[in-house]
């Protein structure tokens, strides 16, 4: 399939890449065509501005957590849905060629570009630099081959004479200058502890954030050079991922183990999934949902912060992540929602939760009563968890019988204490983590539901078996 697509990437964090690559969805968004936003890596934040600019969902593509194989199916899922993309902008993460520790260049930037056979465009923060930006591009020209560096976008220049010694030093290196961005404020996006302030939060403030960098790029950019660029990409040989549908009422047998939830009987109608969203639950990936759906599930949502009681007929809940330390007051005082949610696991209703979740399921939230359904307590601390892990599912939960392995990512700045309940959920090398059961999975450990078969068809399994306990 014929696709044009272009990545986004950097020498090192910070040099505008999110600006840019937002920017520029909406700049070709303006132009009448349909964009289609991705991000590298596991990053929740970025692809929500990326949703504002596109008007579509943000995808994320990480071969460590889904695999090699499934990073073209998934692009071309994410560029096909709803409807088909004239163009695709891929945002990188970090720097260009920066991967896994311990598998130098494994799920990079680079790793992704070279998996979808696509140009990169490096953003190079030229605020402190002179003559020696050829060097640097030069550098990240040739240092992989199969990495085609098909332009330069110089960001945070100066006076018109710093742009001409730039450009001028560039000139002779054969990586053509795609556009030049002065200092200005629009593109700058407001952080916090956890990098950006998702756009979920800023509302009307970030659709004119998305509106103002797409001006800005406009402006400043070679549009008809950087779709010049994304077009010469090659075809695509793979098929649009799609996910695995089950016959409603009848999760997939392979699931069946000694201490595996007893299969339902076949039903006639789809259970409730209730998925939390709104401020204080922006982490969730855009397959998830999808999964769930045809895995046989009436997927709904539901906001932890404003709405009083859980959706009709709720049979299972996914809790993802998000930042329920900053809306901790506004999260304790909704009495009725956190009843309901304790109500609801006590009565063997299932929920599947992670970081966020976890702490919206625990005692306290720094000091704050939160459901009281986990029998631990979070509080904020000045360490930053950011990381991949591997594991093994320690107990038999909704996501999977014991022994299940699955790739994951922690980014949290809080813990929990106990760290582990009498059933943990994963065992991380040594260590044990989260609490688990045959209708529960808490844990702090991000999961991509993409990369884990047997996640959404055993929470569906688990929540007809509740359905059918309490019709019984």
């Amino acid at each position: 399939m014929r696709l044009p697509r272009l990545v986004i990437g950097a020498p090192a964090s910070g040099a505008g890449k999110t600006s840019v690559a937002t920017g520029l969805l909406a700049a070709l968004r303006s132009r009448g065509l349909a964009v289609s936003g991705h991000k590298v890596g596991p990053d929740y934040i970025d692809p929500g501005y990326h949703a504002l600019a596109a008007g579509r969902p943000g995808r994320n593509l990480d071969p460590w957590l889904v695999g090699e194989e499934l990073i073209e199916p998934l692009f071309l899922h994410g560029a096909l849905t709803p409807a088909p993309a004239d163009v695709a902008v891929v945002e990188g993460a970090v720097g260009l060629f920066d991967g896994v520790a311990d598998r130098p260049g494994y799920a990079s930037t680079a790793h992704v570009a070279a998996l979808l056979r696509a140009p990169v465009v490096l953003v190079v923060d030229a605020s402190a630099a002179g003559r020696s930006v050829a060097a640097l591009v030069h550098g990240f020209a040739t240092y992989d081959p199969a990495v085609r560096l098909g332009g330069v976008i110089l960001n945070r220049v100066g006076s018109a004479r710093h742009r001409e010694i730039l450009l001028e030093a560039l000139a002779g290196i054969g990586v053509p200058v795609l556009g030049v961005l002065h200092r200005d404020d629009r593109l700058v996006t407001p952080s916090r502890h956890l990098g950006l302030v998702p756009a979920a939060e800023r509302t009307a403030s970030a659709v004119r954030a998305v509106q103002a960098l797409g001006a800005v790029i406009a402006d400043s950019l070679d549009l008809d050079a950087v779709l010049a660029l994304a077009r010469s990409a090659p075809s695509l040989a793979a098929s649009a991922w799609e996910p695995p549908v089950a016959e409603i009422g009848r999760p997939a047998p392979a699931l069946a183990g000694p201490a595996w939830e007893p299969r339902a009987a076949e039903v006639d109608r789809r259970p409730v999934v209730a998925v939390a969203g709104g401020a204080a639950f922006t982490f969730s990936y855009a397959e998830t949902a999808e999964v769930l759906a045809a895995a046989g599930a009436e997927v709904v949502g539901f906001d932890p912060l404003v709405d009083t009681a859980l959706p009709d007929g709720t049979a299972g809940l996914v809790l993802g992540g998000g930042f329920p330390e900053v809306h901790v007051a506004a999260l304790a005082a909704n009495e009725p929602l956190l009843a309901a949610v304790a109500r609801h696991l006590a009565g063997g209703g299932v929920a599947v939760a992670e970081c966020a979740g976890l702490l919206y399921l625990a005692r306290t939230l720094d000091g704050a009563p939160m459901c009281g359904a986990v029998p631990a307590d979070a509080v904020m601390t000045p360490r930053l968890t950011l990381r991949y892990r591997e594991a093994v599912a320690a107990s038999c939960s909704p996501l999977g019988p014991v022994g299940t392995s699955v790739r994951g990512h922690e980014f949290h700045r809080t813990s929990c204490s106990p760290v582990a309940g009498p059933s943990p959920a994963w065992r991380l090398g040594p260590d044990a983590e989260g609490w688990a059961g045959s209708r529960l999975h808490a844990s702090y450990l991000h999961l991509h539901w993409a990369g884990v078969p047997s996640a959404a068809p055993g929470l569906v399994a688990a929540c007809l078996a509740y359905e059918a306990g309490r019709a019984g």
